[in-house]
């Protein structure tokens, strides 16, 4: 819903705004890729917890305009938060994050010890259910 001079109600939210991810990995890290122009690394605080990566940060308006003076307002200005589920296990001791050109990009080394195990099908015999595999020991 629009207020006046076309002012959207989100802009004015109690809530954060949330913040656009491109993920993606090569053989030995993850990327995640975050467009916050404006937003300076002072202002930005990157963690991760398990698989979980967190991003917060706050765009400040470079310049305070009284609200009535706007035509038009639709940048996001105040804080944002995204977390995001890690699509692999990942080492976070070895995470590194730059911010050039308004992008902000973190690598997170994947986690040596994930391996990916090819399994043989073994013929047309089943697989015992497993409480009948464990009265047998």
């Amino acid at each position: 819903m629009e207020g006046s001079h076309g002012h959207d109600d989100w802009l004015t939210a109690d809530s954060d705004g949330e913040l656009a991810l491109d993920v993606y990995q090569n053989e030995h890290s993850v990327f995640v890729v975050a467009p916050v122009a404006g937003v300076r690394p002072d202002d930005i605080d990157i963690s991760i917890t398990d698989d979980v990566l967190t991003l917060r940060g706050e765009r400040k308006p470079p310049e305070t305009i009284d609200h009535d003076n706007y035509f038009t307002q639709e940048c996001y200005w105040g804080p944002f938060s995204r977390s995001y589920v890690l699509p692999t296990m990942v080492n976070s001791e070895g995470s590194r994050a730059t911010l050039k050109d308004g992008l902000l990009k973190i690598e997170i080394p994947k986690d040596a010890k994930v391996k990916t195990k090819t399994i043989a099908i073994e013929g047309d015999d089943e697989i015992p259910p497993a409480d009948t595999a464990a009265k047998k020991k």
